[in-house]
């Protein structure tokens, strides 16, 4: 009885514990109709106990441009992992980087079609991108449609949420212009956001949750031309891992 009490509790041990909400990851068709996501996901849980589920509203999403994580490339498409700044979201990043995450890719074989790799290179294109907004109308349309989350600066510090990242920890990211240029394709803003001659009207079946934000490219440059003249937080040194 003391022998299989012991192997119960050295089971029980050596189980992840399961986070108790999953977490979503959305994908192009030409992703999600293969199969992989089935493949990755439910082994990425059972070594970590995070679940990650194929949500086509999901908080990840999987997208064939940045910004994001190259992560995987099939018939010439690389594929970028966007993710929020949330330490699950992280650590699912990270394992589809890491070397057992590629090969658990490049193990999936597709019933039609070439098979993903996860070994590829990515072309950097090394130039100074000119930003031509008002930054003063910027700053004030990043209070008016931004602030109601994120914390813009001094004047809104205590309004923030607390599980949305501020404007100067985004502007310390690498690629903080290509994320507030395609913030609107991002989640969770799609479902609330209008980009004038970009984004589609809401679905009568599915309006905005809350009063949507809705602004013009010019808007949008505006708050480009802001963030860039803002101080970027100090994040410290990357964690070193022993």
């Amino acid at each position: 009885m003391r022998f299989a009490l012991l192997c119960l509790s050295l089971t029980l041990s050596a189980t992840p514990s399961w986070s108790q909400e999953a977490i979503g990851l959305a994908a192009p068709d030409a992703v999600s109709d293969t199969g992989l996501l089935q493949h990755i996901l439910p082994r990425f849980s059972l070594k970590t106990g995070i679940r990650v589920v194929a949500d086509e509203n999901g908080v990840m999403s999987l997208a064939i441009a940045p910004p994001g994580d190259p992560v995987f490339a099939r018939d010439g498409v690389i594929y970028h992992l966007r993710t929020m700044d949330a330490p699950q979201q992280t650590r699912f990043r990270d394992w589809l980087l890491s070397d057992i995450g590629k090969r658990t890719v490049e193990s999936f074989a597709p019933t039609e079609g070439a098979p993903f790799s996860a070994s590829f290179d990515v072309a950097v294109v090394d130039e100074e991108q000119e930003i031509e907004g008002d930054a003063a109308l910027g700053q004030d349309l990043s209070f008016t449609h931004c602030g109601r989350c994120h914390v813009i600066g001094p004047q809104n510090r205590m309004n923030g949420l607390g599980s949305t990242p501020s404007f100067a920890v985004l502007r310390a990211m690498p690629d903080w212009s290509e994320r507030f240029q395609a913030f609107f394709a991002l989640n969770p803003h799609p479902s609330f956001t209008q980009i004038e001659g970009v984004t589609e009207p809401f679905s009568p079946e599915r309006p905005s949750p809350i009063h949507p934000v809705e602004m013009s490219l010019d808007d949008l440059e505006a708050i480009l031309a802001f963030v860039a003249a803002i101080s970027a937080a100090d994040l410290g040194a990357p964690l070193q891992l022993q």
